[in-house]
């Protein structure tokens, strides 16, 4: 187990050393590490040495000069200059929280940008302004359409939060495949195999086998199949590719750089980096804001009082689990998996950081 704060520490060093200003590194470190504290391990600190290879392989600029490259009242496109998405995403949805306050409704496309960390962390950033917040990017081309072999859409998250008032604020957070490929890599590290239904092989068949990307295979859309709905995890998937790449000028299906920094980047890219889409919306635009959270209280407390089904204590509302897991990490420390620590200490040797 590591407290939140030397796993803050560490991280931080670590992009200071790659060459973030501190107030870079200080804000990339916060987004990482809220994945950590809310149970997405698989986006967390797990994914540092990730952010290292792309800055080594020259596909991440550490000081970007981050700028608005077309504007209306209520809208920007963003130009995030190859910086860490850590980084281009919160200025971003800051620029949309903004608007919102101004205008009601503040819409934010980016482009030129890196893996943004969770989505939820910018979704949420809203919360405090009484808004309701939006975040989805695409992502490096994983999960084949319904009836492809061929790998063309990112995993592609959308999340939603919304204020209440004495409730906790009501947080989705999902990806629009059966998986993220970050939990493929956590099977991966544990040698377990995969539950059917997250990926195919390169013929389209079922498997079992978390390596299978390597061998060709595709993460599947939400749904899985045609006939448990994966059409409309497709069509999830192409909306945000669409809102977050075609709208801001960003790559987008196939043409979407990789994560990792081995992979080639495709030829002939249609765009400039990863795209973003963001989202914040003033509630006292729409109505006072105080009845809003109070008929929020009251949809949560109802959802939460619905009948369960046997062997079932409750009924969850969106970020329920996040938030009770971010209280017990702060107490009693973020676990790490053995792979996921000698990825540290290995970064720790190269940076002269002790972990």
């Amino acid at each position: 187990m590591y407290s939140y704060q030397q796993l803050f520490q560490f991280t931080q060093e670590v992009f200071l050393n790659m060459g973030c200003p501190p107030e870079d590194a200080q804000l990339a470190t916060e987004v990482l590490l809220e994945a950590d504290l809310r149970g997405v391990d698989s986006h967390g600190v797990a994914r540092l040495s990730g952010y290292v290879r792309l800055w080594e392989a020259g596909r991440i600029n550490v000081k970007p000069a981050i700028k608005i490259i077309h504007e209306r009242p209520g809208t920007a496109t963003v130009d995030g200059d190859g910086g860490l998405g850590l980084v281009v995403a919160p200025r971003a949805m800051d620029i949309a929280i903004a608007k919102a306050g101004n205008v009601g409704t503040g819409w934010v496309s980016v482009c030129n940008s890196n893996h943004f960390g969770i989505a939820g962390y910018h979704a949420m950033k809203a919360l405090v302004h009484d808004m309701i917040g939006m975040a989805m990017t695409n992502a490096s081309p994983l999960v084949a359409p319904t009836f492809s072999t061929q790998r063309m859409l990112g995993t592609n998250p959308i999340a939603v939060a919304v204020p209440a008032n004495r409730q906790p604020p009501f947080v989705a957070d999902l990806a629009t495949a059966a998986a993220a490929n970050g939990k493929l890599e956590i099977l991966q590290r544990k040698n377990k195999k995969a539950p059917i239904g997250w990926i195919q092989t390169a013929s389209g068949g079922r498997t079992s086998n978390p390596h299978e990307l390597k061998d060709g295979g595709a993460l599947l859309p939400l749904g899985s199949n045609k006939t448990m709905g994966s059409h409309k995890g497709y069509a999830l998937s192409a909306v945000v590719d669409i809102f977050s790449a075609v709208l801001s000028g960003a790559n987008y299906g196939p043409w979407v750089p990789p994560f990792v920094s081995f992979l080639p980047v495709a030829e002939n890219l249609v765009g400039k980096g990863i795209g973003h889409f963001f989202g914040a919306m003033s509630v006292d635009a729409f109505r006072p804001a105080e009845d809003f959270k109070a008929h929020m209280d009251n949809w949560i407390e109802t959802f939460r009082n619905a009948d369960v089904v046997k062997g079932k204590k409750a009924v969850l509302i969106p970020g329920d689990p996040e938030r009770i897991m971010t209280a017990k990490r702060l107490k009693a420390g973020i676990p790490l998996l053995e792979p996921v620590e000698r990825d540290l200490e290995s970064l720790g040797k190269k940076f002269g950081v002790q972990l």
